[in-house]
């Protein structure tokens, strides 16, 4: 009886939401309901705060989700999502990071352009958004599509304009495998720098990518200080203990000191095309050989990061390498520049960043299902890339079946590629694109931009760099 009960509970959790869609919808054409009142109104949605910012609502809620989706009775958590709410009668950006959500009022691309509501979503798993007790088996692509199929189903009923997904990096994949399983809740989706790791195993367009990025004076500085980080190991790794005992730092998870300072070293080179220019290039040592030890140190740290593979800096993003490990796949790359003496464990695998006592197997089927599904069936979708990405070395395709959708590569930019970056012809059909799928088309290609001013408060982009080998 108390199973029943319980799964009579969760049900009505799962579907009262339709219910209180509709009666939201009336009480809002007659204008007698607060937007707040009606966010609350949705079974399962409760109130974190309310933040002020002008010309905004911004809400920061919890809603209530089932850990399992194809078995919701067997418990529930609470999800963070977060309401930038501007009007009912704009469209609706439906906003992932594929991490936590930022619960500071911020404004994606899509959403400057079609000058509309954000609806964004934390990733489950992700701390406070994770179920207690964890069942890590229930972390995968298609439960987290459906968490925010639900969340679309909620709120469709109060946003009931068109909606477009988007997303950068681990979010633009978080987009695509929404689209993926449930192709008709998005009227459009904008994906940037978005990863596509079809063979895990076959990573030889990384290898490429490094041999010719950039130029052959900046890839020589970078390589030279890589190497040299290696050569020294023995008294960088002693300034690194004692940067661990002053911050206390620990390496359980990585298994050791040394493990973790090599991670960090060989992250070094992807780090820096990840998140930097080619002009930044000459704030590189030149000359690593003649270059002091704090020098060399201070370089790796601040591209890399020396907190990265401490247990403190790799707790945060535990449900991205239980990803990586299970079914997005992650890089390897080769290090000529380096002699072997020097490399004791090269990339190391996304197992040896998760916690021992959480099981991982991988799923080699799921990403070959997306990435068929993309170029096949893709429908109103921009997939925007940056020439000198690291992850853009293996990006989205589209194949015979697409209709309606683009690849787009803005030159010379970082993993921070959006819209505004690429050349003038793409940027305006990409904007006139989201305008359409979003319903408020200007009159021309040539006449695309956003729709709203820029705010340089609401639109700063929330780069996280606590990692650099994470997308």
């Amino acid at each position: 009886m108390r199973k029943a009960l319980r799964w009579l509970l969760a049900l009505t959790v799962l579907i009262g939401t339709l219910g209180t869609a509709g009666a939201a919808t009336a009480a809002d054409a007659a204008g007698t309901t607060d937007i707040k009142e009606r966010l609350l109104s949705i079974p399962g949605m409760s109130l974190v705060e309310e933040k002020p910012y002008t010309g905004y609502r911004f809400f920061v809620l919890n809603y209530t989700q089932p850990v399992d989706h194809r078995k919701p009775s067997k418990g529930t958590f609470q999800q963070r999502i977060t309401v930038l709410h501007k009007d009912v009668a704009r469209p609706t950006v439906f906003f992932t990071s594929g991490y936590n959500v930022s619960t500071t009022p911020r404004r994606s691309e899509p959403t400057q352009i079609v000058d509309g509501n954000q609806v964004s979503l934390e990733y489950r798993f992700f701390t406070p958004s994770r179920p207690q007790p964890a069942d890590w088996s229930k972390l995968d692509i298609w439960q987290a599509a459906s968490d925010q199929h639900r969340v679309f189903k909620a709120l469709k009923g109060i946003y009931g304009k068109k909606w477009i997904s988007t997303g950068g990096s681990k979010g633009g994949m978080t987009a695509t495998y929404y689209e993926r399983f449930y192709p008709r809740d998005m009227d459009g989706v904008v994906a940037y720098v978005a990863p596509n790791d079809v063979v895990n195993k076959e990573d030889s367009a990384y290898d490429r990518f490094f041999a010719g990025v950039g130029t052959k004076e900046c890839r020589d500085r970078l390589n030279g200080v890589q190497r040299e980080a290696l050569v020294r190991r023995e008294p960088l790794e002693k300034k690194y203990a004692a940067f661990a005992q002053d911050n206390g730092l620990t390496f359980t998870t990585i298994g050791s000191l040394d493990k973790a300072y090599e991670a960090t070293v060989l992250d070094y080179v992807w780090g820096f095309w990840q998140y930097s220019l080619l002009s930044d290039c000459d704030q590189i040592p030149a000359d690593a050989k003649n270059a002091t030890d704090d020098e060399i140190w201070d370089s790796v740290d601040t591209i890399s990061g020396f907190s990265a593979y401490a247990d403190q800096g790799l707790s945060t993003y535990t449900p991205y390498y239980y990803q990586a490990g299970t079914q997005l796949g992650a890089p390897t790359i080769g290090f000529p520049h380096i002699e072997k003496q020097y490399i004791r464990y090269g990339y190391q695998p996304p197992r040896n960043f998760v916690p021992r006592d959480i099981p991982m197997k991988f799923q080699p089927s799921a990403m070959r299902d997306v990435d068929t599904w993309v170029r096949h069936n893709a429908r109103r979708m921009l997939f925007v890339n940056g020439q000198n990405d690291p992850w853009s070395a293996e990006p989205f395709r589209l194949g015979k079946g697409a209709k309606d959708s683009y690849v787009m590569t803005a030159p010379g930019m970082n993993h921070g590629a959006n819209v505004a970056s690429l050349v003038p012809e793409q940027k305006a059909l990409a904007t006139a694109r989201i305008l359409d799928w979003a319903g408020v088309a200007s009159g021309s290609v040539q006449a695309a931009k956003p729709l709203a001013k820029f705010d340089a408060k609401l639109d700063k982009r929330d780069v996280q760099r606590e990692m650099t080998l994470r997308p």
